[in-house]
């Protein structure tokens, strides 16, 4: 049967319009700053709104005790230095993942270990967790991926029973939540980002989270040169890095949470539509969404590709393909961590250095998803209806015309 010609073969594109720009703002992002400028009061060692807005972050995520600071990288490095995780020790992270997640163990002095990642949904997988752990590991970062939550009842036992420190990645998931708790309060640490593609963004920035507090006060002197609350300015209990948010990141952020939740619904009823329409499409696989999570970050929409037959090239033509379709900031996702040169070779020459072994990665799911899968940005999920239906039938489009892609 024949199929109507792909644009980026002089075909005609099948979405109409352009999908909102990001980041979303109005006169309320630009009064907030002009109140912080005209304050005087720029860093939050002066101000109060970088206060403010951590009250109001860990009430939105229902935690006890929450710190702002730089950006969602070093959010890691003080969370893994905040646990006592130090040189030597071994970090299990999975590979499909954005780089800081495993960067962040060596910038503490500890061993990145990878494992891999489930089929169905990109995410951690537990099993591979509890192969990986030995008597060195210290730490589990769990990532929340897309916005979709990792298996929490898994990890928390996993931690139990080996003592282990579970960190939550959850740059991608702010808003989101496992049986009705919000992320960033069900390990022992949860950090998050608010760079310019988050769905909760001050340009950069982040947060760190607890509902332990002792961790959340060594997480505030990580962040603040080993100062404690309430000591005095040259009083340094420990040495701490010095990644303070400003005061103009913090107003933007307290207007920006103010539209997440509306904005996260929105995201949610255009992707719950999205998946309804792919389901009939044959060689399309969506995320599978477990059902203990009860909400989800929907910073990525993620599906799986059997039509490309496991070939990269393919893929990354599809990219394209729905790109000329109009679907804009369409990405083929990570390249796999455990096969990144520079972090594999940092990580064995701290192990050899110590005389400790490092086993030879071996993550045959991540080689796979990394291979035939696509994302869609959380923009295109803030358009219209019918823009939905038009991503929908542009994936239907490339998938019918894949034999033209090889």
């Amino acid at each position: 049967m024949a199929t109507e010609p792909l644009a980026v073969n002089g075909g005609q594109p099948t979405v109409a319009g352009d999908f909102p720009a990001w980041p979303i703002y109005d006169q309320n992002e630009a009064d907030a700053l002009l109140e912080v400028l005209n304050s005087g009061k720029w860093g939050s060692t002066h101000g109060d709104v970088v206060a403010t807005f951590e009250n109001e972050f860990a009430t939105h995520q229902q935690t006890k005790y929450a710190s702002a600071l730089s950006n969602g990288t070093l959010a890691l490095a003080a969370a893994l230095s905040a646990g006592g995780v130090g040189i030597g020790d071994e970090v299990i992270v999975p590979p499909y993942t954005f780089i800081a997640t495993a960067a962040a163990a060596l910038f503490v002095g500890a061993v990145p270990v990878f494992a891999d990642v489930l089929p169905h949904n990109h995410l951690l997988d537990p099993e591979a967790v509890k192969a990986a752990i030995t008597e060195r590991t210290k730490a589990v970062i769990p990532v929340h991926l897309a916005g979709a939550v990792a298996d929490m009842d898994a990890f928390a036992a996993i931690g139990r029973e080996h003592d282990l420190l579970i960190i939550e990645d959850g740059a991608q998931a702010t808003g989101a939540a496992w049986r009705g708790t919000p992320v960033g309060g069900l390990g022992d640490i949860g950090t998050f980002s608010f760079q310019s593609s988050k769905n909760l963004t001050a340009g950069e920035g982040g947060a760190v989270t607890s509902n332990d507090e002792e961790l959340a006060q060594a997480l505030y002197s990580a962040i603040n040169v080993g100062r404690v609350r309430g000591g005095g300015w040259y009083e340094h209990q420990r040495v701490g890095y010095n990644l303070r948010l400003t005061e103009f990141q913090a107003a933007v952020l307290r207007v920006q949470l103010s539209r997440l939740d509306a904005q996260q619904k929105q995201r949610d009823e255009a992707a719950n539509l999205l998946a309804e329409l792919l389901e009939p499409i044959e060689g399309v696989e969506v995320d599978a969404t477990d059902e203990r999570q009860t909400a989800h970050g929907r910073h990525l929409f993620l599906m799986r590709f059997s039509a490309f037959g496991g070939d990269a090239a393919v893929r990354d033509a599809a990219v394209k393909a729905l790109s000329a379709e109009g679907v804009t900031g369409v990405s083929g996702g990570y390249v796999p961590l455990h096969r990144n040169e520079p972090l594999v070779r940092d990580a064995k020459a701290i192990a050899d250095k110590l005389g400790q072994p490092y086993a030879t990665p071996d993550c045959p799911v991540t080689d796979a998803v990394s291979k035939d899968s696509i994302w869609l940005t959380q923009p295109l999920m803030l358009g219209t209806t019918e823009q939905v239906g038009q991503i929908a039938s542009a994936i239907s489009k490339v998938v019918a015309n894949v034999d033209s892609l090889r």
